[in-house]
């Protein structure tokens, strides 16, 4: 049986690699693996979502399902006064996430192991960031969100990219739901992909 890159304990043969990309403005360079999502190249839907986000600066950050830690560590580089925590149940990908973060030599990064939310409980963030398991299921990623909303500050910013193809349509559905019809905003649209800015007022 095929693994999925939510496996928590891979067991596919680990073959180290590394690829490059350019977010922001800057070149990257990451460590990827096998059994992890996207482990060729960045995937169009993480640069999307990386090229839109918003990074507010001396506050907690949270990129939740982190894979190899793309996107929470631009969002450390781009806002060093903040504290980002990055969480993912594939300990392949924690390790990953954790061998990038200290490339860049980010001492403001949290790379943990857990299923969603669980070793985040207690804490709040400014921002949330997700490129959400939907292989995992509807019902998986619909849980992500309301525990994403539970988790913000007011004020904060629950930031999701969803295909076309893959829910985006139910996504913002459930984020209306979820956060308030006037509060949900697509904020960019590319080859199928949307990303969705949720605030919490």
């Amino acid at each position: 049986m095929t693994e999925h890159y939510y496996t928590e304990q891979p067991q596919a043969p680990s073959r180290l690699a590394e690829i490059t990309a350019t977010l922001r403005g800057e070149v990257y360079r990451f460590y990827t693996d096998t059994s992890v999502f996207s482990r060729r190249q960045v995937d169009q839907g993480t640069h999307l979502l990386v090229e839109t986000m918003d990074v507010p600066s001396d506050a907690p950050l949270l990129d939740m399902g982190c894979g190899y830690g793309v996107i929470g560590i631009v969002a450390a580089r781009l806002a060093p006064s903040s504290q980002v925590y990055m969480v993912d149940i594939n300990r392949r990908a924690v390790e990953l996430a954790t061998m990038n973060a200290r490339r860049y030599r980010l001492a403001n990064v949290h790379v943990w192991h857990g299923d969603g939310f669980e070793p985040v409980q207690g804490m709040t963030f400014a921002a949330i960031y997700m490129n959400p398991p939907i292989r995992a299921g509807k019902q998986h990623v619909f849980q992500w969100y309301e525990a994403a909303r539970a988790h913000l500050q007011p004020g904060g910013a629950l930031w999701v990219v969803v295909h076309k193809k893959q829910g985006a349509p139910s996504t913002e559905r459930r984020l209306q739901e979820l956060f308030g019809e006037p509060h949900v905003a697509c904020v960019a649209r590319k080859k199928g992909y949307h990303i969705f800015c949720s605030k919490k007022v």
